[in-house]
């Protein structure tokens, strides 16, 4: 099912209704199946058709989590923390903060 809507959502993709939301979708479905570099690839188009999108900066943050790139994952989670608070999306922020907290180093002193 989930290839269904791979398939679909690409289809879709430099469309009339390409966008954020579009690309969110894809790179979630992605994440989902396990495609983890497409996904991060789709999510930061996601984030270039809408800075201010939180979820997709979060989600971005995950997908480069797990192709083990912290440094670039905390930049993400970062983003979407300035995102949240622009936006008054509190919970979005404090998810954020928590995760950004487990990849960024603690000061040896």
């Amino acid at each position: 099912m989930n290839a269904a809507l791979i398939a679909n959502l690409r289809a879709q993709c430099g469309g009339p209704r390409d966008g954020a939301l579009l690309r969110f979708s894809l790179g979630n479905a992605l994440l989902s199946e396990g495609d983890v570099a497409a996904a991060a690839e789709e999510l930061r188009h996601a984030v270039r058709f809408d800075p201010r999108y939180s979820a997709a900066w979060k989600l971005l943050g995950k997908a480069l989590l797990a192709v083990e790139d912290r440094a670039a994952a905390a930049d993400a989670w970062r983003h979407g923390i300035e995102a949240a608070r622009a936006r008054g999306d509190k919970q979005a922020e404090k998810e954020m903060a928590v995760f950004l907290r487990r990849v960024e180093p603690k000061d040896a002193g």
